[in-house]
């Protein structure tokens, strides 16, 4: 990665739709050759953030900087950016070559040169052996791999992805996030990412700009932002966590008739203390919770478990190691450490 840390850079970026406020005075620094994934529920602004910086969407307030050129006004088509759409839009009746082609020859390259490109484009996605069938004759992943070799083959300084992945199926899109990630770390491009899959932005991002309502909710390096969640919001869209509201003392939690204990240096007053399900773990002595096993349910490798206790249902993940667990019904005690929680002011 670049040492230049304000290579794409989004400076108070602002666009409204009648009364609603789709992005709001965003500002956001992107290194050269870093990967970052707009990651958000649906309406939060992520997808107009990167329309405004492909060129399709014209912000109301602010400035999108490439290396120092100013891009606010330039016209998509002139900024050189490589753009990949969840459809992939692919020119139906034309062949992989042609589809790959049309982006240089609108840049008047020769024939030479736009073939060279092609050959090594497609060697890049290992598509060697498509180049004359139509996006019809290929699977979904081809038709991704084709999009992506599409983008890449201009040679922008930035690649934009929305939401590239949606349309494949699971075992697909996990083979494809893998491949994306060693494509872009070979490549060492600028890369900005859209997408709604918190797994997905976990695991291919260096940096996870989580959004909400227009705005910045809290943005880090994924391990970061799943490990230390700056509230309920960033807690339970990063996963799944527990939420026990209570007021604390700075040594323990009071959540109802509980008393709970929280790191040392926890705020005072009333706070939100979060515990991931999987580190919470079944104690036959010292638990700090008792419930009742209300849902048990296999994912494979690992044992999802709902717990009615005094302080409401709480949730706990256990690795499918082929030991037994404890059945539906049956009465468990509940066990974590001071560490295992994230302690934040109710304000926050």
């Amino acid at each position: 990665m670049s040492t230049n840390p304000g290579f794409l850079r989004l400076e108070r970026l602002t666009k409204r739709y009648e009364r609603i406020t789709a992005v709001d005075d965003l500002s956001l620094d992107i290194a050269q050759g870093e990967f970052v994934c707009l990651l958000g529920p649906s309406g939060c602004g992520k997808t107009t953030t990167l329309q405004m910086v492909a060129g399709f969407v014209a912000p109301d307030a602010g400035r999108i900087l490439l290396d120092g050129r100013d891009l606010t006004t330039v016209p998509a088509h002139q900024r050189g950016l490589g753009i990949v759409f969840q459809g992939y839009a692919l020119f139906p009746h034309m062949t992989v070559a042609q589809n790959l082609a049309f982006g240089l020859q609108m840049r008047k390259l020769g024939a030479t040169e736009t073939n060279e490109r092609i050959a090594q484009a497609l060697e890049l996605v290992h598509l060697q052996d498509h180049a004359q069938r139509l996006p019809r004759e290929l699977s979904g992943g081809q038709r991704q791999r084709v999009a992506l070799a599409r983008a890449l083959i201009i040679q922008p300084p930035v690649l934009l992805l929305d939401e590239p992945m949606g349309a494949l199926d699971a075992k697909l899109r996990e083979d494809m996030q893998i491949e994306l990630r060693a494509l872009q770390r070979r490549l060492g491009i600028t890369t900005v990412m859209v997408t709604h899959d918190q797994s997905e932005a976990l695991s291919l991002a260096d940096r996870v700009v989580l959004m909400q309502t227009g705005r910045i909710a809290q943005m880090g390096r994924p391990h970061e932002l799943y490990e230390q969640p700056n509230g309920r919001f960033s807690s339970t869209f990063l996963g799944k966590a527990n939420i026990f509201s209570g007021t604390s003392d700075g040594q323990m939690i009071q959540v109802g008739s509980v008393r709970l204990p929280v790191p040392p240096g926890s705020p005072p007053g009333a706070v939100d203390c979060i515990v991931r399900p999987e580190r919470m773990r079944f104690a036959s002595s010292q638990a700090l919770l008792q419930g009742e096993i209300v849902a048990r349910v296999f994912l494979g490798n690992h044992w999802l478990f709902q717990i009615s206790t005094p302080v409401g249902d709480v949730q706990l993940t256990e690795p499918n190691t082929g030991l037994p667990l404890p059945s539906e019904g049956s009465r468990v005690g509940l066990l974590w450490t001071p560490d295992d929680a994230r302690v934040i002011a109710r304000n926050a």
